[in-house]
């Protein structure tokens, strides 16, 4: 009795948080669901008594004019709506194509198990055949909700390397290391407190807190890690130098934070703010230019055919990502001619670089057999009773394998010790499965998923139809370069070599994909091919760079080349992916880019002392 009562008060608490009520094989069965599964329990929805976080989010009358418009309310986008709406002057309209947040699993950090591959908060994309994978097409998840894919990813906080953003700056002044970091810092609230490199709660939104599980096989793995010359890291949150240590999430009190609560919800942003008009379920259908400039755009809502029209009196900014930007600008005859041409799109503006150069990291996913015993998430997983317990955990303590991301220990090494900086970055995760949604093994197992941090390979992302309803097709273009094979096969090896670790000896590991037996280069290069997956981590398809550079699409303050009234601000500007995950690089540029875009804005329009002076000044 004492456990259904505490239940329930954190039933209740959960309710209040998701804004849903959890019917009967909702909350209290999630100890009991699959781990594989993509069924979500069934939840009961309040009604007419929405929370009033959801309110303000539909509105009774259709925008026919903002000053800004926002397409995309994901990673970037949120954060460009709030500072641009920071300012009353400004009426800013954000477009979202995806559905509300209201979906219990977006909050609960394993319901990614049930948010990825989810028509309801996933655009569900598939690459094209890939050649050096076995032509295999593979599922490329993209979050269709509010919060974009922050709302259905790893929640891992990285921000790459110091030398990714030195790079970009030798053709883009102003995105060097030491010109990004002050807009790392402005957004971060972390938990530790503030120092030179890490932001405070004083101001920042996007929380950084430690993981709320432990596992004693990544701890020992951390040992092992260490015999083979890595060093131990706490703050693991750049690949600047080698390291080992738990990842830092985006996570607040055992739920994911997604962009968008922590910019527009959680401090009463969409709410209160008059000025601000959230949309949902509103997709783009094109932008509409007239004479070289973009003065607004079209879509449609709700799965409807009626087109609606919204003008922009100063800007259009596309915050829709590697995937949605490109393709917005593809459909709206924006991009490279024979390619439209052949598509029947009609040209408005001649920009060859659109959808080329997406980058991507790929990920191998050797396994290991452990010494049976061994405690991971496979036992908990293959048990009613360890089900039961991640469950009791979490409606207690909201820690445990629940409150999980999905890659809890992280290492950064390098494949050749004459190199300058980390070139592998490691996902270690305490369970075991043959393939994405099939069940964990019945065995103790362990996952060393590493990847190349700066592939070569150059991939593209390309319209389909004239219909923007059409998924665009997505070509990472996996291992096209001797560089990324090469790099694959040395993974593979290094990956053996920290198993091999004496410290690690006492749980007997042994290699049981892609298998001990394969050690020729040729073997592995196929093993590479055959266990790879998507990280998620597209970047680079409307490249920012000088105009003089013809797969350029926007310039570095994020104008689109060619055209006005247009910036993108999002991942798909990187010129050069990050030498980590993506995620908070991306709300980086989108407080980098509303900074730049308030710098432009009419100083004279803008009320006295406010923030877009103090801007203007400094860049």
């Amino acid at each position: 009795m004492g456990y259904i009562a505490m239940s329930l008060r954190v039933v209740s608490a959960l309710r209040r948080e998701c804004g849903r009520v959890i019917g009967d094989g909702g909350l209290a069965t999630i100890a009991t669901q699959r781990s594989h599964s993509t069924a979500p329990p069934p939840i009961t929805p309040l009604g007419s008594a929405r929370p009033r976080w959801l309110r303000r989010e539909s509105t009774s009358s259709t925008p026919v004019s903002a000053s800004y418009v926002v397409v995309g309310a994901g990673s970037a986008g949120s954060v460009v709506a709030n500072r641009l709406s920071a300012n009353p002057n400004n009426s800013v309209v954000l477009l979202e194509a995806g559905g509300r947040d209201d979906y219990m699993w977006i909050h609960i950090p394993i319901g990614y198990l049930y948010t990825m591959g989810n028509p309801r908060t996933d655009w569900c994309f598939k690459t094209v055949p890939q050649s050096s994978l076995d032509d295999r097409v593979l599922a490329y998840p993209r979050g269709k909700v509010l919060g974009g894919c922050s709302s259905i990813n790893g929640m891992i906080y990285q921000r790459g390397n110091a030398a990714d953003y030195d790079a970009w700056a030798v053709q883009n002044p102003g995105w060097g290391w030491d010109s990004v970091l002050p807009a790392f810092r402005k957004t971060m609230d972390y938990y530790a407190g503030e120092s030179d490199t890490h932001g405070t709660g004083s101001g920042g939104e996007w929380r950084v807190e430690k993981q709320r599980v432990s596992w004693d096989v990544l701890d020992q793995f951390m040992d092992a890690a260490q015999e083979q010359g890595i060093p131990m890291r706490d703050h693991l949150i750049d690949s600047n130098t080698e390291g080992v240590g738990y990842f830092k999430v985006n996570q607040q009190k055992g739920l994911r934070l997604s962009s968008y609560k922590a910019f527009l919800r959680n401090r009463g942003v969409d709410r209160t703010r008059s000025n601000l008009q959230v949309i949902s379920q509103a997709q783009v259908k094109r932008l509409v230019i007239n004479d070289g400039r973009v003065t607004g755009l079209e879509y449609y809502r709700d799965h409807s055919d009626t087109i609606h029209r919204l003008a922009a009196e100063k800007e259009t900014i596309l915050c829709a990502g590697s995937i949605g930007s490109p393709h917005l600008l593809q459909v709206s005859g924006v991009g490279d001619p024979e390619l439209l041409d052949r598509h029947g799109v009609a040209v408005t503006h001649e920009l060859a670089g659109v959808g080329r150069n997406l980058q991507d990291h790929l990920q191998l996913r050797p396994t290991f057999r452990l010494k049976r015993g061994t405690v991971t998430l496979n036992k908990y997983a293959n048990s009613i009773q360890g089900k039961a317990m991640m469950g009791v955990e979490y409606l207690s303590k909201r820690s445990g394998p629940m409150s999980a991301a999905p890659s809890q220990l992280g290492v950064f090494a390098k494949s050749n010790e004459d190199l300058a900086y980390p070139d592998l970055q490691y996902h270690i995760q305490p369970l075991s499965l043959d393939r994405f949604g099939e069940p964990l093994h019945k065995f103790p197992g362990l996952t060393a998923s590493v990847c190349n941090l700066r592939p070569t390979s150059r991939g593209s992302v390309t319209l389909q139809s004239p219909d923007v309803r059409i998924p665009p097709a997505i070509d990472p273009n996996y291992l096209s370069t001797d560089h990324d094979r090469d790099l694959a096969v040395s993974a593979l090896r290094h990956a053996r070599h920290l198993l091999s670790a004496e410290s690690f000896s006492r749980f007997e590991p042994l290699e049981h994909s892609p298998g001990a037996h394969l050690t020729s280069y040729d073997d592995l290069l196929a093993a590479a091919a055959d266990i790879a997956s998507p990280i998620f981590h597209p970047v680079g398809t409307c490249k920012m760079g000088p105009a003089s550079d013809p797969t350029a699409v926007v310039g570095s303050n994020l104008c689109v080349h060619g055209l006005d009234g247009l910036r993108v601000v999002d991942a798909s500007i990187m010129p050069s992916i990050t030498s980590g995950n993506t995620n908070s690089p991306s709300i980086m540029i989108g407080e980098k880019g509303s900074q730049l875009i308030l710098a432009h804005d009419t100083v004279a329009d803008q009320p006295e002392g406010h923030l877009t002076h103090e801007i203007a000044a400094s860049l």
